[in-house]
This record gives structure tokens, sequence and C-alpha cells, in this order.
């Protein structure tokens, strides 16, 4: 990877529907190169995937919810668990496999404190394997990005 490579995902990072027309005149390579560029961060994977970011506020999905999970065993099968479920949890935006007290940061996104509730009573009192759970309720969206560069 180059310096040019660099600028190509500092500005798809930022917008993903940009053409390849509109990149080569901020980086300063023609179109196809562009083109084959891009292709070749995709294929490598430093371009995992293009998603559109989408108002959690517009579609009445307004409280953002950090949770730090604390497991009673900590065992390969009792994270692998635990790992699959919160991956195939709807409400769950972005979850944390960590080092310090808690063995988990959640990232959660619900309409409001009864689908939290609800949520907590599925997942964590159904599970015998959690031993307990702190949560922050999010007053303001200072920053939020997946920006790396």
């Amino acid at each position: 990877m180059d310096a040019k490579d660099l600028d190509i995902l500092r500005l798809v990072q930022g917008n993903a529907r940009l053409t390849a027309e509109a990149i080569s005149q901020d980086v300063g390579l023609s179109p196809p190169a562009v083109q084959k560029r891009l292709q070749k961060l995709r294929a490598n994977g430093v371009i995992e995937k293009e998603i559109a970011v989408v108002s959690p506020n517009k579609l009445g999905r307004e409280m953002t919810i950090i949770v730090e999970v604390i497991l009673e065993r900590e065992n390969r099968s009792h994270l692998d668990t635990f790992k699959r479920k919160m991956r195939t949890a709807p409400a769950v935006q972005q979850c944390y496999y960590t080092t310090g007290e808690g063995d988990f940061v959640l990232i959660l996104n619900v309409k409001d404190i009864q689908e939290y509730e609800a949520f907590t009573q599925e997942y964590f009192f159904e599970e015998s394997n959690i031993s307990r759970f702190k949560t922050a309720v999010v007053m303001d969206r200072v920053k939020v990005s997946l920006d790396v560069l």
C-alpha cells in the first residue's frame, strides 16, 4: 500500500459512493487506475464493507446504551457462545471482547428503556454465565465514526 492508496481510502471512508472519476481528480490518478486500486483494496480485505450509515433517531431508535458485561466463567465455550449471541442480537451495534474488569463492552441502539429491559431479560438474566453488567445511557452522540484514517 502506498500514499495513493491511503488517499483513496481517506476519500471512500468519508463517502463510499464517490465515483472513480471524482476520486481520480483528488488523488492524481486516472479513473481506471483508481478502479484497479479499489478492486485490490477490496480483494485484500483492506476495505471490509461499504455501508450506508442510517440515522437511528430518524427510525425511532433514539437510545444508545453502553454495557459492560462480566462473565461468570471465561472458558472458550462460554466466550464463543456469548459472542455468537451478540453477533445475532439486532440491538447490538458493536461488541468488543476486552481486557480489564469487564469481559465485553457492547454498544446497543434501542427505541426506549422498555426495549433495553427486554434485551437484558433475554440476553443477561436468562443466561447463567453472566455474573453482572453495568449500563451507561448515552446522553449525546458527540462523535460517531468508523474512520481509520
